[in-house]
């Protein structure tokens, strides 16, 4: 009798732990939208702005989308600038890196009726890289995360480049997130 006893108090003490019950609804405001990828004690600017940003960097080989917040939706300039500039102190603690670093000497781009047009510079030593799908992907996913890019093309001189996809075949063609699927970690 006693081992029933203990149950059913334990069964009461449980039962009184849930949210109480109230008389009529109540509005709930909710939390802002995107959820940040992470969380710290004190935001930063990158994490409050209105609007969220796309970048892809490297992690173990593969490419990692970061979501950061901006005032603004930048110029696609400026978000390849921030994409070339690598990842941020905090993003570099999170094990992130960039594939761009020594790939090119000078990167432009213009949007052309849906299709950033991308010209480098490309170096002319060759520094041995092998991470050049991931350099190319990261620039291509970034441009194609937006919502007025469909596709990148890459240029040298004028010319359309020859560039990696993920598969390690080349394409001389417009790229989207698509070709570099497979290297894509969601976090």
């Amino acid at each position: 009798m006693g081992a029933i006893a203990a149950i059913v108090a334990v069964l009461a003490l449980l039962g009184a732990c849930g949210v109480p019950a109230e008389d009529r609804p109540r509005a709930v405001t909710p939390p802002p939208v995107p959820f940040p990828a992470t969380a710290s004690a004190a935001p930063t600017a990158a994490e409050t702005g209105a609007v969220t940003e796309v970048l892809y960097f490297a992690r173990d080989e593969r490419l990692v989308p970061v979501i950061r917040r901006a005032d603004q939706v930048p110029a696609l300039d400026a978000q390849l600038r921030a994409l070339l500039a690598g990842p941020t102190p905090t993003e570099r603690d999170d094990g992130l890196t960039s594939a761009l670093p020594g790939a090119f000497t000078s990167a432009v781009v213009e949007l052309v009726d849906g299709l950033a047009r991308v010209t480098v510079g490309l170096t002319a030593v060759d520094t041995g890289r092998s991470d050049g799908r991931l350099a190319y992907g990261q620039i291509v996913c970034t441009l194609t995360a937006r919502t007025d890019v469909t596709a990148v093309l890459f240029l040298e001189g004028g010319t359309p480049l020859s560039v990696p996809r993920a598969d390690g075949s080349l394409s001389s063609g417009p790229l989207t997130a698509a070709d570099y699927a497979v290297l894509i970690n969601p976090r």
